[in-house]
This record gives C-alpha cells, structure tokens and sequence, in this order.
C-alpha cells in the first residue's frame, strides 16, 4: 500500500532523539526553547510556542484571543473538526463561510457577504479561523481588510503550511493574524511524531498562551499576586492545561527543521509531476495562486463525474484495491453528526458539499518515488474506467 502521507526519519533525526534520552531533560528542559527559536527565525514571528498538539494550540489560542459564551468563531466548513471545535472548547457558538471553488479555502468574498448580514443582525464574530487547506495559505490580506472593517481577530489554521510563503514571506509571520497555528503530526511537512505551535508577533498573546500551556502557573514574580515565600514558590494565577511539548519531541523537530525548504520543494516537484502526468485526465487538477508558495501537504483532485462512468465511491475504493492509500480531506464539519444536532443541515455551504462529493488526496510525501508516484497515476487511469 502506498500511503496518501508518511513521515521521512533520518539518521540525524534519530540521533537527535537519542542526545535528548542521554541528557538530564525529557521535559521542560533547553531543547524545547530552541525548536521555539528556530521556528520563530524561519517564519519572522516574534514568539513561538510549542505545544503537544495543533488542537492544543487552536484552542489556547482563542482563549487567548478572549473567546468565551456569547462570542462566535467562523471557519471553513472544509477542514479538520479541530479548526471548529476549538471555539466549543471556549463556550462560543460556531458557524461556518463556504469555501472558494478554485482554492478550497474560506472565500473572500463569502466571508464579506455573511459579515455584512451578520452585523445586521448583531451576531458577529470575535473569532475568524482561516485554515490553508493542502498547504496553499487563504487570502489572507482580504480577510485582514475585512477584520479591520468588522473588527474580528484572526488565527490562521496553518497546520498544512509550514514552509509555504504568502507575498513572499513565511506562513507565521503574522502580517495579516494575530495567531498562527502549525501542526507536526507524522503526516505533516515536519514532524514531531505529535505537536503543534502558536505564533504570534504580541506580546500579551505570547504571555497569556504561555501560561495556558502549563496549567497557569507560573515563577515570574511580575505575573503573581504577592511576594513570594521563597525559592520554591510558583502561583496559579490562570486555570491552564498540560499543553506541553516533550524534549523529544522538539528534537526530532528541530532536526526535521532543518530540511523544511527541501521538503516543500521536493512536495512541488511531485506536484507538478503530477500535473503533468494527469492533464488529460478527466480530473481537476490542485490550482495554485500565483502569488504563493504553497506547503504543499495534500494533493487533492476533484473527479469531472460527469465525464467518468464510474462513481466518485468506486473511484476511491478501485484505488485502495490497486494499493493506492488514498484518503479524503474532508468531510465538511457542517455535515457531521455532532454539529447536525447543532442545527446544520445538508446544504447550508452548497460549494463545501460539491467539493466533498468529488475530491480525493492522493499519495504525496518527501520519499515517493517517481516509480510509486506513476503505480498511482496508472492506478487512477483504469480506477475512471470501472465499474
């Protein structure tokens, strides 16, 4: 089976892992601190800081932001459950804006349009999650100018874009968020084995997260209540989480760091050898904005169905036959059972349902080779012949 995503572990990533196991720290020791800094350098952020999911970093980022009862938080319905969740963790109401049919990302243009009603209605977000579906970041400098119009904060779900570029600058700069979110699952561009990151350029943000990710505790005398009682003192002066990252895990991540550019790179050049070897497929290719650099985690086709005798079900499953793992990212979030007993209903986000009716994630990662990336190609030439 060749799988739709797999992690690429090195001599030096092992090696990297076993220095931290011979050290004094598993935990809460120097390594953490310096994937946090290599990070921050690469993207432009002023702060990083690692957490032990990207779900952990999703959600001490709203509360961070403020998120609570009463409040909404919007994101795209074409994502990981994770993106909308995180605003139920903080007791606000979720909602969601249909997604562009060329990018697959929350559209623009939608999203001023809902914002529009919304303020009649006196329903606005405080929250707006733009999630960078397969890598390709959203229009962010669109959805910026509309927070400034509205006055919603931002988190960019950038769990599939780490070492992608916006108007020339790294994802995590935050030019156009507050808070940008990166995830290191063992699918993901880099890995972690499990963890994630939230970037922000304030300072308050940076603080406030800190303390979230470890239980809101804290030795800083500028942060506690009253003097402390000696050496040994540490106060709780937020209700926080175990949102910590391991040694381990930084290790492994700072080493992976280090090969992100070739990474990426290597992920556009499959990309476009996929192109390629599909443009007379009836099958829609992943477009991409001329304006930036994708990640690159997913290559996602669309099925011309209407072209194809076969179903978009048997097209999949011919392919998992053949030893293709493919995969669907994703159901949209709107449709799943939980938040149909929110009141969402088939049809609310039409152009989300389109996509989820024709996309596949085929195979693509760094050590595919060409001869497996043609096995799949030839394997979805005869999966649109059948039944």
């Amino acid at each position: 089976m060749i799988p739709y995503g797999r992690q690429d572990i090195q001599q030096q990533d092992i090696e990297a892992v076993l220095e931290v196991l011979r050290s004094d720290f598993l935990t809460q020791g120097p390594v953490v601190p310096r994937f946090e800094k290599a990070v921050a350098e690469k993207t432009g952020a002023r702060h990083a800081l690692a957490v032990n999911s990207a779900t952990s970093a999703l959600h001490m980022a709203c509360l961070a932001l403020g998120l609570g009862e009463g409040d909404w938080l919007w994101t795209s319905p074409i994502t990981f459950v994770a993106s909308a969740n995180c605003g139920l963790y903080c007791g606000a109401s979720v909602d969601f804006v249909d997604i562009d049919p060329r990018t697959y990302n929350l559209c623009p243009k939608a999203l001023e349009a809902k914002m529009e009603q919304a303020e009649q209605e006196g329903r606005l977000p405080k929250v707006v999650v733009a999630v960078h579906l397969c890598g390709q970041p959203c229009d962010m400098a669109a959805i910026h100018a509309l927070s400034q119009r509205y006055g919603f904060r931002i988190i960019e779900d950038a769990s599939h874009a780490i070492g992608g570029k916006y108007q020339g600058e790294y994802i995590g700069s935050g030019r156009y968020s507050d808070i940008t979110v990166f995830s290191f699952h063992p699918v993901k561009i880099i890995t972690t084995a499990e963890g994630g990151m939230a970037l922000t350029n304030d300072d308050a943000l940076a603080s406030r997260m800190n303390l979230l990710r470890s239980h809101g505790v804290t030795r800083d005398p500028t942060l506690m209540t009253h003097e402390a009682d000696g050496p040994w003192y540490y106060q709780q002066v937020d209700l926080g989480f175990n949102y910590r990252m391991t040694e381990l895990q930084a290790a492994l991540g700072v080493s992976q760091l280090e090969r992100l550019d070739d990474y990426v790179a290597h992920r556009h050049a499959l990309a476009v050898r996929y192109d390629d070897r599909m443009a007379n497929l009836p099958v829609t290719t992943p477009w991409q904005h001329p304006e930036s650099y994708s990640g690159r985690h997913l290559y996602v086709i669309r099925l011309n169905l209407e072209r194809i005798a076969a179903s978009h079900r048997e097209v999949f499953e011919a392919l998992r036959v053949q030893g293709i793992g493919v995969n669907l990212h994703y159901i949209p979030v709107h449709t799943q059972p939980y938040y149909q007993k929110l009141g969402f209903q088939l049809g609310d986000f039409p152009e989300s349902e389109r996509y989820y009716a024709e996309a596949i994630s085929l195979p693509l990662f760094p050590t595919l080779s060409e001869a497996e990336q043609d096995a799949v190609v030839i394997a979805l030439e005869k999966a649109l012949q059948s039944p």
